[in-house]
C-alpha cells in the first residue's frame, strides 16, 4: 500500500511492485485513511472522574494513574493479579516489547491475545504434524500452480479479497476449486465443487474423504513410508468412514464426497488451505489436523505448488503469536518452560532468568478469571476489543466491569474503551513504523507516512514510559521501532522463528524477508526424527448440538466491508454504507416456518442470551444453519450467542458451532428500504 496527501486528506493507492498483493486492495484497504482524521478519533488521554465519566487528562495523570492501579492490584493479589491482553494487530516490535513488559516490567504471568480467537488451532495442528507452525510454509503465489486447491472453512472473495487473483489464475490455468462451508459464500459460488456440511462436522468429512483416498489406492504410498511416521494408525481410525456414514455424520452427498476424492487423488498437485470454519471449535485442533492428513496421505506436503496452509485472520497473526505475547511463549517461538529458551532470553534482557514468569492462562481463560479469589484485578488491553470479540460477550463484559482497574490503548472508544479507567489514544497504522509478518512468513517493513496528533503515542512510547515509571526503565531503554526489532532479533536468535539475521535495511531493500525460507519441508520436517506425524483424531461432535429448545445450528464469520470487532470500520461511511447492520441469513424453509420476510427483525436465543438482527432470507445457507457475522456489540453483537468451550489443546473456543432458536420480533417496514437487500453482505 501507498499512502501519500495529508492525514486529513490521505491518498491510498496499491503498489504494484509489492510481491503479495501485486497492487491490489479491498474496499477496507482503499478506505482505511479515513480513521486518519476521523472527528471521532481519541487525541488526548481519557481518565474516569469521580462521576464516573471519562475526562481528558495529561499523559502524566493518565500514566500515573495506570501504575497506581497495576500497583493497588498486585499489592491486594500478588504479581499475577495484573494481566495484558495484546492483538495480532500489533506490530512485531510492539507484540515484543508488550510481552517483555508483562513478564520484566509487572512480572505477571497473565499475558495473552486476540489471536488466541483466531489461529491457535491450526498453529497447534501443525506443531503437532510438523513441528513448526507457519500459516503457509509456501508463497501465497503457489496457489495458481496448484492443480487442485481444498479451501476450507474460509470465504477469501470477502474476507481477503486481494489474494483472490491467485485463485482465479489457478481456476484459468484449469485447475479445480473445491470449497468446504456450511454457506454459499462467495467464494463458493466460484467453486468446481461445493461440500455444504453441517458446522462442527469437519473431521468427519475429512475422515471420509481420506477413506475414499485409501480405499481406491489413491495415496503415496512411497511418500508416507520415507516421509511420515503413525499412518497405520490413521488408516485404522478411518476405515470406518465409508461414504454412506460420512454423508449421514456432515450432510455431503455421498456423490460428492466421492468426486472430491477422485479430484485429490487424480491431481499432481493438491493444497489444502484451512480458515476459522474448521478452527474455532472446541475441537478445532483435531479439525485441523485431519485436513493436513489428506496432504501427507497424498504426499504433498513440501513439494513445489502442494502442501498444507492456513490462511490467517489479522494482519500480523503470524508475527503477533511468534515473539512472546502469547501466554506459554518467549521471543521466537521459544517455549517459556524451556530452560534453555529462559537462560537465552534473560541474557538479551540482561536479567536472572529466574526472574522470568512461567506460563500464563490463555486469552478466555484470564478474562474469566476476573472477579475469583486468584483471578487478574486490573487489564490492560492493547489494540483489541474483547467485550465485542470475546466468546458469550455478554458475560465477558461482566467481567470486564468487575475489575478493580482497566486501562485499554486504541484509536477510538470502543465497547471496551467504554468501561476503562485510563484510555491512552494509540497511533495509527501509518503514524509509526515498525514490521509485520504475513501468513507466508514474509516480515515486511511498514515506514512512517505521517506524524501523529500532537497529544498521540505510540505503543512502544506508552510501554517504555510505564516501565520508567514501574522503575524498570533502564530495561526499557528506547521506544525506537527499530532499536526494538534489533533486540528482537537478538532475542530470537536460535529459535524457532530466528529473525536475527534480519534488519529494516535488509527487509527494506529485498521488500520483505522469510523465516527461515520461502518454502519449507523440501527435504526433512524440523522434527526429532525429521518426518511429518500422523496424530489419531476421533470425530467429536461440538459441545453443543441442536435439540428441541434450540433446533437450529448458529455459525459466525465475516463480512466484506466490516473487520474483527468493527471499532474501526463501523465509522468509515463507504463501509458502513455497504454493510450497516449485521444480518442474519436463514433459510426460506425456516423463514416460512416462523413467518419471516426479508428485514424482519428477528431474535436469536442460545444458551448464553440473546440478539436481534434483521434477517436476510436466503437459499445460499443450510436449512439447519443461521449465519451472523460478528463485527458488531451491544444488543446487535453475534458473541453475547456463542460458545464458549475451549479445545483442550489451543484453548481455542468454540466460535463456529452452537445451538439457537429463531423467532420474529419486528415485522419489517413494507415502506422502508430493505436492509437485507444492501450490497456487499
Amino acid at each position: 500500500m501507498r499512502i501519500a496527501g495529508s492525514p486529513a486528506e490521505p491518498s491510498i493507492s496499491g503498489d504494484p511492485d509489492f510481491p503479495v498483493n501485486r497492487g491490489s486492495l479491498c474496499i477496507k484497504g482503499w478506505s482505511s485513511g479515513a480513521t486518519l482524521a476521523h472527528p471521532e478519533r481519541l487525541t488526548t488521554p481519557l481518565v474516569r472522574n469521580l462521576r464516573g465519566f471519562l475526562d481528558p487528562a495529561s499523559w502524566d495523570e493518565a500514566l500515573d494513574r495506570t501504575v497506581a492501579g497495576f500497583r493497588a492490584a498486585q499489592a491486594r493479589g500478588g504479581c499475577d493479579a495484573v494481566g495484558l491482553f495484546g492483538s495480532g494487530a500489533l506490530t512485531n516490535e510492539k507484540a515484543y516489547l508488550l510481552g517483555k513488559f508483562a513478564r520484566i516490567a509487572l512480572g505477571t504471568r497473565m499475558i495473552d491475545y486476540n489471536g488466541r480467537f483466531c489461529m491457535s488451532s491450526a498453529a497447534a495442528a501443525s506443531n503437532r504434524a510438523f513441528g513448526v507452525d507457519r500459516g503457509l510454509p509456501f508463497p501465497l503465489s503457489d496457489i495458481a500452480h496448484a492443480d487442485v486447491v481444498l479451501l476450507v472453512g474460509s470465504n477469501v472473495a470477502e474476507t481477503m479479497p486481494p489474494i483472490v487473483q491467485y485463485f482465479e489464475a489457478q481456476r484459468a490455468r484449469g485447475g479445480k476449486l473445491i470449497v468446504v462451508d456450511p454457506r454459499r459464500s462467495v467464494t463458493a459460488l466460484a467453486a468446481d465443487l461445493h461440500l455444504r456440511l453441517a458446522p462442527g462436522t469437519d473431521a468427519a468429512l475429512a475422515h471420509g474423504l481420506l477413506h475414499l483416498l485409501v480405499r481406491d489406492g489413491a495415496i503415496d504410498t512411497k511418500y508416507i513410508r520415507e516421509r511420515t511416521e503413525g499412518f497405520d494408525h490413521v488408516r485404522a481410525a478411518v476405515a470406518r468412514y465409508w461414504p454412506e456414514r460420512t454423508e449421514s455424520l456432515c450432510g455431503v452427498p455421498e456423490a460428492e464426497l466421492v468426486l472430491a476424492a477422485r479430484l485429490l487423488g487424480h491431481a499432481d498437485t493438491v493444497m489444502v488451505l484451512t480458515g476459522r470454519g474448521p478452527e474455532q471449535q472446541s475441537h478445532g485442533v483435531d479439525h485441523a489436523t485431519a485436513y493436513i492428513h489428506l496432504a501427507l496421505a497424498l504426499g504433498m506436503v513440501g513439494k513445489p505448488h502442494a502442501g498444507y496452509g492456513c490462511l490467517t485472520g489479522q494482519g500480523n497473526g503470524q508475527g503477533g503469536r511468534e515473539h512472546g505475547q502469547k501466554a506459554d511463549q518467549l521471543p521466537g517461538y521459544r517455549r517459556i518452560d524451556d530452560p534453555a529458551a529462559r537462560e537465552h532470553v534473560a541474557r538479551v534482557w540482561g536479567v536472572d532468568p529466574g526472574s522470568i514468569p512461567g506460563a500464563g492462562e490463555s486469552a478466555y481463560e484470564m478474562l474469566d478469571s476476573i472477579g475469583e479469589a486468584d483471578g487478574i484485578r486490573a487489564l490492560w488491553v492493547v489494540g483489541s476489543n474483547p467485550a465485542v470479540s470475546a466468546p458469550n460477550a455478554r458475560r465477558i463484559e461482566a467481567r470486564l466491569r468487575e475489575l478493580d482497574f482497566l486501562a485499554v490503548s486504541d484509536f477510538f472508544r470502543s465497547e471496551t474503551a467504554e468501561m476503562a479507567d485510563v484510555v491512552f489514544p494509540a497511533a495509527q497504522w501509518a503514524e509509526e513504523s515498525g514490521t509485520t509478518t504475513n501468513l507466508e512468513g514474509r516480515v515486511i517493513l511498514r515506514r512512517r507516512a505521517f506524524s501523529p496528533p500532537p497529544e498521540v503515542r505510540t505503543d512502544l512510547t506508552i510501554l517504555c514510559d510505564l516501565a520508567a515509571r514501574l522503575g524498570k526503565g533502564e530495561l526499557f531503554a528506547s521506544s525506537d521501532p527499530e532499536h526494538v526489532f534489533d533486540e528482537l532479533c537478538r532475542a530470537s536468535a536460535g529459535g524457532v522463528a530466528d529473525y536475527s539475521a534480519m534488519s529494516y535495511g535488509a527487509i527494506e531493500a529485498q521488500g520483505g524477508l522469510f523465516w527461515p525460507s520461502p518454502r519449507l519441508f523440501a527435504e526433512r520436517f524440523p522434527t526429532p526424527t525429521g518426518r511429518a506425524r500422523f496424530h489419531p483424531v476421533r470425530d467429536v461432535h461440538p459441545a453443543e448440538e441442536p435439540n428441541e429448545s434450540y433446533p437450529l445450528y448458529l455459525t459466525t464469520g465475516r463480512v466484506l466491508a466490516q473487520y474483527q470487532s468493527g471499532t474501526q470500520t463501523r465509522r468509515v461511511p463507504a463501509l458502513t454504507k455497504l454493510a450497516h447492520e449485521p444480518l442474519a441469513e436463514l433459510h426460506p424453509a425456516v423463514a416460512r416456518r416462523h413467518g419471516i420476510a426479508d428485514g424482519d427483525v428477528i431474535t436469536l436465543t442460545t444458551r448464553r442470551g440473546r440478539a436481534q438482527f434483521a434477517a436476510k432470507v436466503t437459499a445460499s445457507i443450510r436449512e439447519d444453519t443461521v449465519f451472523v457475522p460478528f463485527h458488531w456489540g451491544g444488543e446487535r453483537s453475534a458473541n453475547r450467542l456463542t460458545n464458549d468451550a475451549l479445545d483442550p489443546t489451543s484453548r481455542m473456543p468454540e466460535f463456529k458451532v452452537c445451538a439457537v432458536r429463531i423467532e420474529r420480533t419486528v415485522a419489517r417496514d413494507a415502506n422502508a428500504a430493505n436492509p437485507a437487500k444492501g450490497p456487499g453482505v
